[in-house]
């Protein structure tokens, strides 16, 4: 998969058929809307291409908002080329950017620079300065600019429209069950082991620490049925999230304990994808009782890693 900063005009490209978008999380929405670019390209023997923007929009738009993302970049473009996208053109989003209007966008960017064919965008989509152009005006100048306009229905899940946005509310809440029904596979976080304070080992329960990602979405302190994966296999796994306030230790970290394993991973980059919260963040009067507790969590989750593989297996 290619990937390009910036629009130009003298990129020539077969039949380039596209999308675009922030991406965020890439859910059942995005991942539905990115196979009907994919299978047109296709079947017209031709490009397919995302359109996606660096810094997120609402960075430059409303610097207030403390926006924490679902994907890291790097993940965000794996799952663009897992899915089949030819080419990603990165388009840097700063205030001359956000100013162009609809119709100068339309012209600069789809016709001049990318010299579209197709175009496939969300219903409710909207673009340029003021949020002004919409599919319908984007409808007209496509027929002008010699490229057709494609409207895609949203994906309906659990009773809802599945969006980033929702997505992000229940990892925030806790709920990183519900989150993986729209996602279409677990939330994730990763980083790289941290060497620790030992208290896991001194309590019988050893555990990788990994620093939290500043711009990710975090789920709430707690502890989790998790899957580890480490040098591309996958451990079962129970991980907290918190400050460990029996210890009154202070920095939020996730510890995680692979179960019936014993591996040395400081150093190591692993990934920790989340299957269900088992309870929250709670202070012990002792690390015995604390100790006694993990032992209920591991149990606990240990029947959830099961039901997941008895699942998987079944599907």
């Amino acid at each position: 998969m290619k990937v390009t900063r910036g629009y130009s005009g003298g990129e020539e490209r077969s039949y380039p058929v596209a999308t675009v978008g922030n991406f965020d999380g890439h859910h059942l929405g995005h991942r539905s809307l990115l196979r009907t670019v994919v299978e047109t390209a296709r079947r017209m023997e031709g490009t397919a291409l995302v359109l996606t923007f660096d810094p997120h929009p609402v960075k430059i738009l409303a610097p207030h908002v403390d926006l924490k993302f679902l994907t890291s970049p790097e993940e965000k473009l794996q799952r663009f080329e897992d899915a089949g996208i030819d080419e990603v053109v990165v388009l840097e989003f700063d205030h001359p950017f956000a100013s162009l209007p609809p119709e100068t966008f339309t012209e600069m960017v789809l016709y001049r620079g990318l010299h579209l064919r197709q175009i496939f965008v969300g219903q409710h989509f909207v673009f340029g300065k003021g949020r002004t152009g919409n599919v319908a005006s984007l409808t007209v100048m496509g027929k002008r600019f010699g490229f057709s306009v494609n409207p895609v229905s949203p994906v309906i899940a659990d009773g809802g429209i599945v969006s980033s946005t929702r997505v992000r509310k229940l990892v925030q809440e806790g709920q990183v069950d519900l989150a993986a029904r729209l996602l279409g596979r677990q939330y994730a976080m990763g980083g790289v082991v941290l060497p620790g304070a030992q208290r896991g080992q001194e309590l019988g329960w050893p555990t990788a620490n990994l620093r939290l990602p500043v711009e990710r979405v975090i789920p709430p302190n707690g502890v989790y049925a998790t899957v580890t994966i480490w040098n591309q296999q996958r451990f079962d796994s129970v991980a907290y999230i918190g400050s460990r306030p029996t210890f009154d230790a202070g920095e939020r970290l996730m510890e995680v304990h692979l179960l019936n394993e014993q591996q040395d991973l400081y150093g190591e980059s692993i990934e920790v994808q989340f299957l269900q919260r088992l309870r929250g963040d709670t202070k012990f009067p002792s690390g015995a009782d604390l100790s006694r507790q993990i032992a209920v969590d591991v149990e606990r989750a240990k029947a959830i890693l099961q039901e997941h593989r008895s699942a998987l297996s079944a599907g």
